[in-house]
């Protein structure tokens, strides 16, 4: 049930007092959740060529569409160094500092999550070891639309170095204003983590660069980083050219809350997120019915000396709402079924609540752990999964550029030991040579080696239709 609450910049109320947490599904839902659509497919359609144009033709065809979609015809992509150094020195000295220190810890963060290698001996004499190798290459993908994002430089470059990708690229929309090169802000902060090689490519263009290459960059394993939905289409695209981190989407939080909620620190990190995009998706979950006008009151006395106030109050009445439910359990049920980008908890018993969260981006637990923390200097990462898409994927981190390798080391005994259930499923699977692999270096008692020994009759395959 769905209600106008009038002059408020957020007008819908989801009223679902009366439905146990168990019948508020993902399913049950569809529809009532507020939520910008995004059309990737359509997109797909319009980057497809782009692309396939890059592909074909490579530096000449990004100068094109450079021209084009950002208004400056650049000869080349590369960056020159003495750009970056500038930039950096010119960096003005608190920034330095947040990012010197946001970098810092995000290094701490996303060391952490380095796996060790595993040995395991699945069986005496058969040893399987779990290797975790590094990419070659990198490329990252730091957009230049609204605003600058030097803290993506932060979030997408740290974890890759702490992974040990040994060669990383960075790619960021040049600006007229700024003489055809991206913004200073991120040029000073590729510079601070030592990055060398930044071009000046935007959009879909700049990922295709990033797969298939041109004169001047190396064609990279793997492309990370947030953008609009052009970069996502292009993300699709070239997914399996190269490994991706996510189709990232227009910004959304989610927050849950009781009677202990400050309305004030809620109504302050929903515009937090509203002023990013006007696509921005914000949702209030709430047990407290008295906490909506509360929290009214508050955006009513924040939202005119908000600096991007027509963005925050778009998004606001465009995809925004406030959820009434019976319990916490049925907010939970309610978040699971959104399964937010970024996720508050202001509750009694925050952590416990937390703990019960299954999808979400990233979980920011109690009155003292906004978002805004998160963007910068947590140490978590801020590239996260949007459009419901953490109930399958995760937010970046030191794994898309890390492989898994297996070593697999057995001796002759072992080998011998385990033949027969060979000679069994590569019977099964009409796959003879496969057995016979086995059997010539442990044959068959009774059998020759080198030969294909008798295997248990395969089932009949069905035709295919």
């Amino acid at each position: 049930m769905t209600s106008d609450i009038g002059d408020s910049p957020v007008t819908t109320v989801i009223d679902l007092r009366g439905r146990a947490a168990a019948g508020l599904t993902r399913a049950a839902l569809a529809g009532v959740l507020p939520r910008a659509g995004l059309d990737v497919e359509r997109a797909v359609e319009l980057v497809r060529p782009v692309c396939e144009d890059v592909r074909v033709r490579g530096g000449a065809a990004v100068r094109e569409y450079t021209a084009r979609f950002d208004g400056v015809d650049l000869p080349g992509t590369r960056v020159p160094a003495q750009a970056l150094g500038h930039a950096l020195a010119a960096l003005d000295p608190a920034v330095r500092d947040a990012l010197t220190e946001a970098a810092r810890r995000a290094r701490v963060v996303h060391e952490a999550q380095l796996p060790h290698r595993a040995d395991t001996e699945p069986a005496p004499g058969l040893s399987v070891s779990t290797r975790f190798v590094p990419v070659h290459r990198a490329g990252v993908y730091v957009p230049g639309g609204l605003v600058a994002y030097p803290s993506s430089v932060v979030m997408n470059v740290v974890p890759a170095q702490a992974a040990g990708v040994g060669s990383i690229a960075v790619a960021s929309p040049p600006q007229q204003e700024s003489g055809g090169l991206p913004h200073p802000a991120v040029l000073a902060a590729c510079a601070l983590l030592g990055i060398t090689e930044v071009h000046a490519v935007g959009g879909a263009q700049a990922l295709a660069m990033f797969a298939y290459g041109t004169g001047e960059c190396a064609p990279a394993d793997v492309i990370t980083g947030p953008g609009n939905v052009y970069v996502a289409a292009a993300k699709r695209i070239l997914r399996g050219v190269a490994g991706i981190d996510g189709e990232n989407g227009p910004t959304e939080i989610a927050i849950i809350a009781d009677h202990t909620a400050d309305p004030a620190f809620v109504a302050a990190d929903l515009i937090g997120q509203a002023e990013h995009d006007e696509l921005a998706a914000c949702l209030l979950i709430t047990t407290d019915p008295d906490l909506p006008a509360r929290v009214d009151a508050e955006l009513a006395s924040l939202l005119p000396g908000t600096r991007h106030r027509q963005r925050a109050e778009t998004a606001l009445r465009g995809q925004a709402g406030y959820v009434l439910t019976d319990d916490i359990g049925a907010a939970l049920a309610v978040c699971d079924a959104w399964a937010p980008e970024h996720l508050e908890v202001h509750t009694e018993d925050a952590a416990k609540v937390a703990a019960r969260v299954r999808n979400a981006g990233a979980v920011f637990v109690g009155p003292y752990s906004p978002v805004s923390l998160g963007d910068y200097l947590a140490g978590s990462n801020h590239v996260l999964p949007t459009g419901g898409t953490a109930r399958h994927t995760s937010g970046l981190s030191v794994y898309p550029y890390l492989k898994v390798v297996n070593v697999i080391e057995c001796d002759r005994d072992s080998l011998a030991a385990v033949a027969p259930r060979v000679d069994a499923l590569g019977g099964a699977e009409d796959l003879a040579a496969h057995v016979a692999a086995v059997r010539i270096r442990v044959p068959a008692p009774g059998g020759a080696a080198g030969g294909e020994p008798p295997v248990p009759a395969a089932r009949p395959r069905e035709e295919a239709p």
